[in-house]
């Protein structure tokens, strides 16, 4: 193990020391907001410092086998202790890998909720069925995750599809698994009405925000401009007859949001300003990021929807993410919410690259 990374496991020794200390301080407990931000940090550090702990031991084991074997004059059990001093070494490997990508810096937007954003792309009512699929798909692993769904906003169409629909997804560490789902999806299908089987590509762009609480980001009443305005679609006589519909624009950026599911106009508004600060934060951490990394050409979970991120091939079962070659032939368990398997690839990938930039 180099040195920095030994600094750095001792440190957080001490740091879960000063941790426990701060989590027993009467001053602290009372204030909720800082004793859960404190457990947490606790929890994390105390996860990393198991794992030290548990390196430390295997290193112990480590060296007294080692001794048995140099004191051993039987054959047979000098094999079977350098059998156990092999699987020991490769235990330590893989422990020290892991403290390495526990240890890399975190984004500090993982633990945020999310802001999803859906909206059918090139291939007309094939593609806005798509997009409705894609949203059930979310929704779906969603559920598996025990994370709570709320649609924003939607427009379906006549068909059965999405045009497009922005949803808030609740729960811890969302935005760390769904950020990667950012892009252009492809779909390759013969659609129902194709009397003649030919296959049609279309596409579905995904955004993916974390989103912003009043504190992340400030919006001043000045660089709003909010309109008001009858709601349109199905909704029966009050779509008629309130002016319940809400447009907002940010001046400075010409961002525009438009609410309009609610029969409220304050709920409305309470949820276009709830997507326009995730969408000013997305923008502002943006900024930031190219003027600290310019060359850096991958976003990940940016929103960047320019390029094709996963082709879904229903002809050949087959679901490939163009970012990381993986393929699966699951299409069917994917698009029921089954992501994890290339989602833990794409944080594998990430990881891989961080750890490769450290190393320069």
């Amino acid at each position: 193990m180099n040195k920095k990374l030994l600094s750095q496991l001792e440190g957080i020794r001490e740091k879960v020391k000063k941790l426990e200390y701060l989590l027993s301080d009467p001053e602290i407990v009372k204030d909720q907001s800082k004793l859960q931000s404190l457990g947490k940090e606790y929890k994390d550090m105390s996860e990393i410092l198991q794992m030290y702990e548990k390196y430390q031991d295997v290193q112990r084991q480590i060296e007294e086998v080692k001794q048995l074997i140099a004191n051993t004059p039987e054959d047979d059990l000098r094999a079977l202790a350098e059998e156990e001093l092999e699987s020991l070494r490769q235990q330590e490997k893989d422990l020290e890998k892991k403290m390495e990508i526990a240890l890399l810096p975190k984004d500090p937007n993982d633990d945020k909720n999310v802001i999803l954003e859906i909206r059918q792309g090139a291939g007309g009512d094939e593609a806005s069925l798509f997009a409705a699929e894609l949203f059930r798909m979310y929704q779906r692993y969603a559920e598996r995750h025990g994370w709570k769904t709320e649609v924003l906003s939607l427009h379906p169409t006549e068909k059965g599809g999405i045009k497009e629909v922005i949803a808030l997804i609740k729960g811890q560490g969302a935005y760390s698994r769904l950020k990667y789902e950012s892009g252009v999806h492809r779909v390759q299908r013969v659609p129902e009405t194709e009397s003649s089987g030919r296959i049609h590509t279309s596409t579905v762009t995904v955004a993916v925000l974390p989103e912003a609480e009043e504190v992340d980001i400030e919006i001043k009443p000045e660089e709003l401009k909010i309109e008001t305005m009858r709601a349109g679609g199905a909704g029966g006589q009050h779509v008629n007859t309130t002016d319940s519909a809400v447009r907002i624009t940010h001046l400075p950026t010409g961002m525009v949001v438009t609410c309009q599911d609610e029969r409220s106009q304050l709920q409305n508004r309470l949820k276009a300003m709830q997507i326009l600060r995730a969408r000013l934060k997305d923008y502002y951490d943006r900024i930031e990021r190219e003027k600290i990394a310019k060359e850096r050409k991958e976003q990940v979970g940016t929103g960047e929807r320019s390029e094709k991120i996963r082709t879904y091939n229903f002809p050949q079962n087959r679901v490939t993410d163009h970012r990381v070659n993986y393929t699966s032939y699951r299409i069917n368990e994917i698009l029921d919410g089954d992501l994890d398997e290339i989602i833990d690839v794409l944080i594998a990938k990430e990881n891989e690259e961080k750890l490769a930039k450290l190393e320069i």
